[in-house]
């Protein structure tokens, strides 16, 4: 029953997290999706390409750089004078594209002399030019594979691709950067001459110099689909209207990374209705460029919509932003995850988790955690003692950090506690203290005194003697080791599904000791085995619940031909309750 309850709470945390990193996040604080345009992907793409294979360990592990030099002397020679190539383009090409050069390579790997060896292979192997040029533009060859034309191979035969390339290499856009820029909005590269060049002049008529262009294009490809993003845009108006000079939001743009500008514009705007002046807006961004910068500030969304999930206030949230220490926001997402899984590994109650997180939301993400096991381990305690620790001091985690050493956590005297009033209960029941009875009944039965007390007096408040019920006890102590609702469950199917009287359990105390399911089973297939008039009524329940399942099956089941049907339909719509 413990492993169910653990479950249900593990899935419980995992749907919070996800609906927080999803349905939230995407619905509450951001107004508008960002399109990204259309893509269109070649549904043949091998068409007319030389054959690849993967490279494999020897030969071409052990290519010297002079061999290489060789083969791109070779593959320029052929693109620039037997394809026309511009020299630059072709000699850009040839150095950097790696893979395709080693491709080459294995085509000639005995071959004496490697670059005449690889001219004359080129001279009767025409290759796809598509291949090298998009490796040189910075794209590996699993991301380039799919975006090939259908059914060309030579680049002076797709005018319109080249007309673009070149105007992005002369507005100062590096090569090795255009491939983000083809992969994330290749539509670009399909615009009529002269089209790019006048949504560029777009951009610079705004007050923006080129190479802040240059910059932003390549962080955020889409700018340049459709006409002047009004999202970026805005969020440029904000940033000036705070002192942000354009020098400053270009420091903090990492060209590896894509920025949604339309994101951004929701974490800005839900800073100002948390109660942020934009003096104080402005402070906390110079400080922390990463909130609106890392991840497009994604990474804030869902960090406020998990603590607004725990029932933080839009207050506290401020509060915390104004002390927010000098750590990543992605960082300081995981290190409180962390945390909120660490508190959930121990099985504290989800309220209080809420409790925790709302009021220790700050160290809790400045600070990383060991591993729960470890942690478990080096205290010397358990998942109760952790909880009701931590509960009564949070700020005891800090001492739990990676890095940190820990002694273990002195003795409670719970578990001495927790033996002695146990012993006086099983002494209340009649059992002789010090006994060999007692230690065994000791050892079988789980629980504290006050939730055994409870389990005991609900079976004596079904209406048995208190004597009999001691009774039982001697016989079956794991009787106790059921939740009061389980128990009461099972004489309630007792009485009132199978009408017999509470007493019989005097002489048949196992009956609670079976699983609710299978007593729910077996009672609702002999009442319509007795409905059908193939069973006596009140047949003795050791018969009905205790007998084997083999037994029942022959017994009971087989007795009436539509029982195995009945039976199968009873269990899927039991087990599915």
């Amino acid at each position: 029953m413990k492993t169910v309850i653990t479950q249900l709470q593990k899935q419980r945390i995992t749907s919070i997290l996800n609906w927080v990193s999803s349905n939230f996040v995407e619905n509450r604080f951001t107004s508008s999706k960002t399109s990204f345009g259309s893509i269109y992907i070649a549904q043949n793409p091998r068409l007319f390409r030389t054959k690849t294979t993967v490279s494999s360990d020897g030969y071409l592990s052990h290519v010297s750089p002079a061999i290489r030099r060789e083969a791109q002397a070779a593959l320029l020679e052929y693109l620039h004078y037997t394809r026309s190539l511009q020299f630059l383009d072709a000699e850009h090409m040839s150095k950097n594209s790696p893979h395709f050069i080693e491709q080459l390579l294995k085509q000639v790997q005995n071959a004496a002399d490697i670059e005449w060896s690889i001219a004359r292979y080129l001279r009767y192997h025409p290759i796809n030019e598509f291949e090298p040029f998009f490796e040189s533009l910075g794209l590996k060859p699993f991301e380039y594979r799919s975006l090939l034309p259908r059914d060309l191979m030579f680049l002076s035969d797709d005018e319109l691709l080249l007309d673009n390339y070149y105007a992005l290499c002369n507005y100062g856009i590096a090569r090795s950067k255009i491939g983000k820029i083809y992969k994330q909005a290749m539509e670009v590269f399909r615009y009529d001459f002269g089209v790019l060049q006048s949504k560029l002049q777009a951009y610079e008529e705004l007050g923006l110099n080129q190479f802040f262009i240059s910059k932003v294009i390549v962080c955020s490809p889409y700018l340049l689909i459709g006409g002047v993003n009004a999202k970026f845009v805005e969020v440029l108006t904000i940033l000036k209207s705070m002192g942000m000079e354009l020098s400053w939001i270009e420091e903090n743009l990492l060209e590896q990374d894509s920025y949604n500008w339309s994101m951004v514009f929701s974490v800005l705007r839900l800073f100002s209705k948390i109660g942020f002046s934009e003096e104080q807006l402005g402070g906390l961004i110079r400080q922390h460029p990463g909130l609106i910068f890392e991840g497009s500030g994604n990474q804030v969304l869902t960090l406020i919509a998990l603590l607004l999930k725990f029932g933080t206030t839009m207050n506290e949230i401020g509060l915390m932003f104004l002390q927010f220490p000098q750590i990543q926001v992605g960082n300081f997402f995981l290190n409180l995850k962390k945390c909120l899984m660490f508190l959930f590994e121990i099985e504290m109650e989800l309220d209080e988790i809420g409790k925790i997180i709302c009021s220790h939301a700050m160290f809790m993400g400045s600070l990383t955690l060991k591993k729960p096991s470890s942690i478990r381990s080096l205290l010397n305690a358990g998942r109760k003692r952790l909880c009701e620790h931590i509960q009564e001091n949070p700020l005891e985690m800090k001492k739990w950090v990676m890095g940190s050493k820990m002694e273990p956590l002195p003795k409670s005297g719970e578990k001495e506690r927790s033996q002695m009033l146990k012993t006086k209960f099983l002494i209340d029941l009649g059992f002789a203290e010090n006994s060999n009875e007692m230690e065994k009944v000791l050892k079988d039965i789980r629980g504290r005194a006050g939730k055994l007390q409870e389990r005991f007096d609900c079976i004596v408040k079904a209406g048995l003697d208190r004597q009999d019920v001691c009774e039982m006890i001697r016989l079956l102590p794991r009787l106790l080791n059921q939740k009061k609702s389980v128990i009461e469950l099972k004489i309630d199917l007792l009485v009132t599904g199978l009408g017999y009287p509470v007493s019989i359990l005097v002489t048949f105390p196992s009956y609670l000791a079976y699983a609710a399911q299978r007593i729910k089973l077996r009672m609702s297939m002999y009442n319509w085995l007795k409905d059908q008039g193939v069973v006596k009524p009140m047949l003795a329940l050791r018969t009905i619940i205790g007998c084997p399942q083999k037994v029942f099956m022959q017994r009971f089941v087989n007795k009436h031909p539509e029982g195995p049907q009945v039976w199968q339909n009873l269990k899927k719509q039991i087990c599915t309750e």
